[in-house]
């Protein structure tokens, strides 16, 4: 059936519904005249009369009583499973689809999903630890969590979770055996322990505050890893000083197994945003997420 007769189809039994032209018009908010040309097509295309007319009111012929019975159950099911997609859509429920850098988890990432699975018990959730960027349009991801430099264009992007702050540390060992270094420029001379982004091979770099602004100092990369549990470990070794989130490292600072250096002349990063295609027809699921996370 093509796409013009489902539509007179659907005037058709709406009519015979009503009872009358001008009620079905109400209903599917059309003018009358546009239904009654409606009617007057579907009965040319067929070849039969659908409908006996007075001045005061119409009723089904025989013919049209007939393609009513049968037409009804097939529009009723049609309207049903119209209404069961609109329900869906504005229900908070079905596969929410994440990805987000491994760091942001301890960060801040855990408990948000746990307060949203309690919040929303019909969702299920798919998060993939990724640190690179993600075509949104082809990956069949809902939103990524990523940091500011990872954001890709044509998305919306929330601020979500606490600011960024990082430490440099070094284990008391290192120090008693390399000494402690007096500036930033001196840790050129110094071993580090660096994260890289596994998607590009780049070194995470380390960012300080000068006079003249933010300036960049790398040591030498005796370690490279994307894994802040291990460039933690190796730090509390003594094989190098490492450049991390202040929040991974909070525990071993407050016990003294690694000594800040530098405190004050590190920046801040921007904080992780969620990044979304579009806000038109945006799932429920999706929308709810965003809320929470913005609150």
């Amino acid at each position: 059936m093509q796409r013009n007769q489902l539509s007179d189809m659907s005037v058709f039994v709406e009519v015979a519904r009503r009872g009358g032209f001008r009620a079905a018009a109400e209903s599917l908010k059309q003018a009358p005249a546009s239904v009654s040309d409606a009617i007057q097509r579907f009965e040319a295309r067929l070849g039969v009369r659908l409908f006996e007319r007075t001045t005061r009111k119409i009723s089904l012929t025989t013919a049209g009583q007939r393609l009513y019975e049968r037409s009804l159950p097939a529009i009723c099911d049609l309207e049903g499973a119209i209404k069961d997609l609109n329900d869906a859509a504005g229900s908070v429920s079905g596969t929410l689809r994440l990805s987000a850098p491994r760091g942001s988890g301890t960060l801040f990432l855990d408990d948000l999903i746990k307060r949203y699975l309690k919040m929303y018990p019909d969702v299920q959730i798919e998060l993939i630890y990724d640190d690179g960027k993600v075509d949104l349009v082809s990956s069949g991801i809902d939103a990524t969590i990523r940091s500011h430099a990872l954001v890709e264009e044509e998305t919306h992007a929330v601020p979500v979770g606490p600011g960024l702050d990082f430490s440099l540390l070094a284990s008391p060992d290192y120090l008693d055996r390399m000494g402690t270094p007096e500036t930033p420029n001196d840790l050129v001379d110094h071993d580090g322990i660096c994260f890289v982004f596994s998607n590009t091979g780049d070194l995470a770099p380390w960012t300080f505050e000068g006079p003249e602004g933010e300036y960049s100092v790398m040591p030498k990369a005796k370690l490279v890893l994307n894994d802040f549990d291990s460039m933690l470990r190796f730090a509390e070794d003594g094989f190098g000083l490492t450049y991390i989130y202040s929040y991974a490292a909070r525990v071993v600072v407050k016990e003294k197994r690694l000594i800040p250096l530098f405190e004050g002349l590190i920046p801040s990063m921007h904080r992780y945003t969620i990044n979304y295609l579009t806000k038109r027809h945006m799932p429920a699921r999706l929308r709810a997420f965003i809320d929470l996370a913005k609150g």
